[in-house]
C-alpha cells in the first residue's frame, strides 16, 4: 500500500535534482519553499488557538511542553532554550522534550521514537498537570513516543496540542485540544522533513511563544524590554533601548541600568515615572508586568 502521509510523497518538482548544477539545486529549494509561508498562514487561527492556551498556562502557573523526535524535537528543544535569554523566563515555562534526550540533540537517536512508553515516563517525570499545555510535534503525524507522550498528558488533565505537516485523521482531531497541519506538500528530497516541514515547524513554534511573551508584557511596543542583559550585546541593546524610549544619552542609560540591576524593564519605569526600584518593580507586579498598564502605551 502506498504511504498516505504527505511528508512522505515524491515531489515531482524535484525529480531530476540530480542532474542540476548547483544554482539550479538552489533555486530549485528557494521556489519549494516559497510554499512554507503560505501554508502556516492557512493555520493562523490553529496557531493563535495554541498561543492562548500557552498563554493562559503561563498564567496559570503552568508550562509549555513541547515533545518531539528527531528534527521536531530538537525544534522543540531550540525554542525551549531561547526563552531565558530573550525574555528572561524562568527555564521552567517552557520545556522541550525530544525522544532519547540529550543525547538525541547533537546524534542520530532515530529508534527512540519507536516507544510510546518512553513518551508517557517523560511525562511523569515533568509531573505534567492540569496547568500545562503540552504540544506534540511530529510532521509525519505518526511518530509512536510523541502519542504516547500526549496520550499520557490527557490523562493528567494537561492540555494538548498537535504539529504535523500532513493531513490529520479524524481521530487526531478529536484527541486533542488543537491541531496545526501546514501543508507543505512533499520534501525536494522524498522524506526529508527537515525542510519545509522543518521550517514550517520553526515558523509556527516562533509564533506562539512570542506572541504569548507579547501578550504576558515581555515587549513594548516592539521592543525587547524584559530581558536581563547577561553579555556585551545584551548591554548595549539594553542601553539602546532605554536611550531610545527616555530620550537619554548613553552615560544616562548606563547608569539607570545599573540601578536596576540590569532589568531593562524596571529601568524604563523607574525613568519614566522618577522612583527607585521597589517602587517600579511594585508597580510592575500590580499592572501584571504589563508596562502599558502602569503608564500607557507609547503615543502616551
Amino acid at each position: 500500500m502506498r504511504d498516505r502521509r504527505l511528508t512522505e510523497k515524491q515531489n515531482p518538482n524535484s525529480s531530476r535534482i540530480d542532474e542540476l548544477d548547483a544554482l539550479g539545486i538552489v533555486d530549485l529549494i528557494n521556489t519549494e519553499d516559497r510554499q512554507v509561508a503560505k501554508a502556516v498562514r492557512v493555520e493562523r487561527e490553529k496557531i493563535a488557538l495554541a498561543l492562548k492556551f500557552a498563554e493562559a498556562a503561563f498564567r496559570g502557573g503552568g508550562r509549555l511542553i513541547y515533545v518531539g523526535a528527531g528534527t521536531s524535537g530538537r525544534l522543540g528543544v531550540l525554542d525551549a532554550a531561547e526563552m531565558p535569554p530573550t525574555y528572561r523566563t524562568d527555564p521552567y515555562m517552557v520545556r522541550g522534550v525530544i525522544a532519547g534526550g540529550y543525547d538525541a540533540l547533537v546524534s542520530s537517536q532515530e529508534g527512540a521514537e519507536d516507544s510510546p512508553e518512553d513518551g508517557v515516563a517523560a511525562m511523569d517525570n515533568l509531573e505534567v498537570s492540569t496547568k500545562d499545555f503540552v504540544l506534540g510535534i511530529a510532521t509525519s503525524g505518526t511518530t509512536p513516543y510523541v502519542h504516547g507522550a500526549l496520550g499520557r498528558a490527557r490523562e493528567l488533565g494537561s492540555k494538548t496540542g498537535f504539529l504535523l505537516c500532513t493531513q490529520p485523521s479524524e481521530e487526531l482531531l478529536e484527541a486533542h485540544d488543537v491541531v496545526i497541519a501546514p501543508l507543505v506538500g512533499p520534501e525536494v528530497i522524498t522524506g526529508s522533513t527537515r525542510m519545509k516541514a522543518g521550517t514550517a515547524t520553526k515558523l509556527v513554534l516562533n509564533t506562539i511563544t512570542t506572541g504569548a511573551m507579547v501578550r504576558l508584557g515581555k515587549v513594548y511596543g516592539n521592543l525587547m524590554v524584559d530581558l536581563q542583559v547577561t553579555c556585551e550585546k545584551l548591554y548595549d541593546r539594553g542601553c539602546r533601548i532605554l536611550e531610545s524610549l527616555l530620550e537619554l544619552d548613553r552615560d544616562e542609560a548606563k547608569e539607570l541600568l545599573e540601578r536596576a540591576e540590569g532589568h531593562v524593564k524596571t529601568a524604563f519605569v523607574m525613568g519614566r515615572l522618577g522612583v527607585d526600584m521597589p517602587d517600579a518593580l511594585r508597580r510592575l507586579d500590580e499592572a501584571g508586568g504589563v508596562i502599558s498598564q502602569v503608564f500607557g502605551d507609547l503615543e502616551k
